[in-house]
């Protein structure tokens, strides 16, 4: 801080760094951190292009600390002459802001002036962030690009190359180019090249071996795979057959049991016999077709007898196989197998292995050029966006605006309640939010946000700063727009109730006091329609009962007992104490008309206005010390911020935060709305012209009195 003088400006109470200009930024090295707004931010859940962010994150640990804004600040002062422009966000950047006076500079000039000759724009000065990020359009008319990957356009003409290069994508895979294409790199080429060599290695072995391997000859493969689709069903019935011979008892659990024709399949080749013979003219339609396929491939006599297939014959036939099995299971090479062995003769006789290597060795001697290209594309987003960065990061100028502009970590305007929240921040972890976004001092509003373009929801926490809260409760419904304008169905989750405005806090003891009384009022009528409803079932089982046992009654039956007597002195005795008790409300309410008349009508007033102050004073009070005290901070620390001052919300800032809807005054009329009768307007009237009337006595009453007594 010794070596350049900072500005400083005032923002939500707070006085802060300011970045004025470009050398600002140049020298935000010698910034202690004790004066930036945050130390730490994630890179997830931020407005803000994830590709510039990833280019700031030097560490790749998905957040973003001081020394890595610093470094990027240095590398990019090293490419800009005129530092002024990275606080303009600009998408295009003249050829003469480059800083040739750097090495740095000079070279992502050149490289600039680079990918224009490619695109075809020789004439132009000035690149821009599209088309410095084209690779494909950048590398599409080059042979070497410098990333160790050959495609068909780098063999050039050779036609045996291109040839090799498909088949080697075909049996290996590819690599993308930074020209588009599909491409290989000197690793597949090895790999390709030496599965060759083994395939055909395999194949000399069966041709050394031919009699052992393939003892039918061409159709040995078939009859193998013949062989093999019986293999599992012939040993299942020679097993039951044992079975068969070793207990008589077990014939019907191994026998044939078909209960529909859809499961013939699943069912034994035969029926089990002792004699453990497959008899070839009985065997299962389902698998007749796959037994006449080894027929005809393989000789009656190497596996059948005269009555049939048995076992050991079986296993004969088995044994014949067991070269070619051995052979197949030896296979090494498989990844060109579908080249067929001439092409893999031809590839291996050709030998181009090492031309394939030498075109990766001639793209790789190109890669610090071709990286000083990809650097240029860096360098567009960093000349775009790094000043819009830093106004969120060294400051919060963007949040504190609210001229259009917004800051990285909005998300976007919740509608809810005849209210537009225009503060709303994605939440990435609730759990996090559960204690520290109480420290805020605000009303928060937590929503769950789905879409039908979205398959994934999403939580976001909404700053409530006017209007009433009445209505406001988990389960209702909003609309949410996030910044790119599309619209969210928004369900509240959960409410942080926090003071919203003065007005609201003053009637709030008025408003939790009604709302006792309605729900006392609501108990004790809940409470009495339960009394009444047991009152009247207990008096119809009375008269129901009384009406059985007025009965004539049947021998040796007692009579009903006798109805009790009127008792006029209990009745009495409560009409005297209701009597009593209107007394002493009446008595009271005349004392209280008789003090209200002795009284100066600015006393009364000076009284209302003392009692109302005394019910709502430590309400405003405590409502005004948490609003001009709101903090953003914890909300933010909440969502994995490293915040290193307070982002203050007072009372004047918040009233932008949310707007309430006004309506025009307007003469309308509605005709379905409810009528007034007539005696209510009457009688609004005639209390209006007796309140007058009363403090018009009141107020000359004493001085008629002082002039004529």
């Amino acid at each position: 801080m010794e070596n350049h003088v900072w500005q400083y400006c005032s923002l939500g109470g707070v006085i802060r760094v300011k970045i004025a200009s470009g050398e600002d930024i140049a020298h935000l090295g010698e910034l202690d951190e004790k004066y930036w707004t945050v130390l730490s931010c994630p890179v997830d859940g931020l407005s803000m292009d994830h590709r510039t962010l990833a280019y700031i994150d030097r560490s790749g640990d998905g957040k973003i600390r001081v020394s890595e804004v610093v470094d990027t600040a240095n590398w990019l002062c090293a490419c800009v002459r005129d530092k002024d422009l990275l606080l303009k966000g600009d998408s295009v950047m003249p050829l003469d802001a480059f800083d040739d006076s750097t090495e740095l500079g000079s070279r992502l000039r050149k490289s600039a002036r680079q990918i224009l000759d490619n695109l075809g724009l020789k004439d132009e000065n000035s690149i821009s962030l599209d088309q410095a990020s084209d690779s494909a359009a950048i590398f599409s008319g080059t042979r070497f690009n410098g990333d160790g990957v050959v495609t068909a356009a780098t063999a050039g003409d050779d036609e045996e190359l291109k040839n090799t290069i498909a088949d080697c994508i075909a049996g290996i895979g590819s690599a993308a180019d930074r020209s588009g294409e599909q491409g290989v790199t000197a690793e597949m080429i090895e790999k390709f090249y030496a599965a060759c060599s083994d395939y055909s290695s395999w194949q000399a072995a069966a041709a050394a071996a031919r009699k052992e391997i393939f003892p039918y000859g061409a159709d040995t493969p078939a009859a193998y795979e013949a062989f093999c689709a019986l293999d599992a069903k012939m040993k299942d019935y020679f097993y039951r057959c044992r079975l068969q011979r070793y207990d008589q008892t077990v014939a019907a659990a191994v026998d044939v049991k078909v209960e529909r024709l859809e499961d013939m399949a699943a069912c034994p080749l035969a029926r089990p016999s002792e004699s453990g013979i497959l008899p070839l003219k009985s065997v299962n339609p389902s698998w007749q077709a796959a037994l006449d396929k080894l027929l005809a491939l393989v000789p009656a006599k190497d596996f059948c007898g005269k009555d049939g297939v048995g076992e050991t014959d079986w296993s004969s036939l088995g044994a014949r196989f067991a070269g070619y099995s051995a052979w197949l299971a030896s296979k090494k090479g498989a990844e060109v197998e579908f080249l067929g062995a001439e092409r893999v003769a031809a590839i291996l006789k050709a030998d181009r292995r090492q031309d394939l290597l030498d075109l990766v060795e001639k793209d790789k001697a190109l890669k610090e050029e071709s990286d000083s290209i990809d650097e240029v594309k860096k360098l567009m987003y960093l000349y775009r966006d790094f000043g819009h960065f830093l106004q969120n990061y060294v400051i919060f100028s963007d949040f504190y605006a609210r001229d259009g502009r917004r800051a990285i970590f909005e998300a976007g305007r919740l509608f809810i309640d005849q209210r537009c929240c225009d503060l709303c921040i994605r939440v990435g972890d609730m759990a996090g939010h559960n204690d520290m976004a109480r420290l805020s001092g605000m009303f928060l509003i937590y929503c769950k946000c789905s879409s039908k373009r979205s398959p994934a929801s999403m939580d976001i926490v909404a700053v409530m700063t006017s209007g009433d809260i009445d209505d406001l409760r988990p389960g209702k419904n909003g609309i949410f727009y996030d910044l790119d304008g599309n619209d969210w169905d928004a369900t509240v989750t959960k409410i942080i109730d926090n003071p919203i405005s003065i007005r609201n806090a003053f009637w709030s003891p008025y408003r939790k006091f009604w709302e006792f009384c309605v729900g006392l009022i609501n108990k004790s009528a809940t409470d009495k329609e339960n009394k009444v409803m047991n009152q009247m079932q207990t008096k119809a089982s009375t008269v129901a009962t009384a009406s059985a046992q007025s009965a004539p009654a049947a021998d040796g039956q007692a009579a009903p007992a006798s109805k009790p007597a009127f008792d006029i002195a209990k009745f009495a005795g409560i009409f005297a104490a209701i009597g009593l008790a209107l007394g002493y409300i009446g008595s009271f309410i005349t004392q209280l008309a008789a003090g209200i008349a002795r009284t100066p009508w600015w006393q009364l007033i000076v009284a209302v206005v003392v009692i109302m102050l005394i019910i709502s004073g430590p309400s405003c009070f405590i409502a005004w010390s948490k609003l001009r005290k709101r903090n953003l901070g914890p909300v933010l620390n909440a969502n994995g911020w490293a915040v290193n001052s307070k982002v203050l919300v007072n009372i004047i800032f918040g009233d932008k935060l949310t707007s309430v809807a006004k309506y025009p005054k307007l003469n309308i009329s509605d005709p379905y709305s409810q009528k007034t009768p007539a005696w209510k307007k009457w009688f609004r009237w005639i209390i209006f012209i007796v309140v007058v009337l009363a403090a018009l006595y009141l107020i000359f009453n004493e001085r008629i009195n002082n002039v004529l007594f």
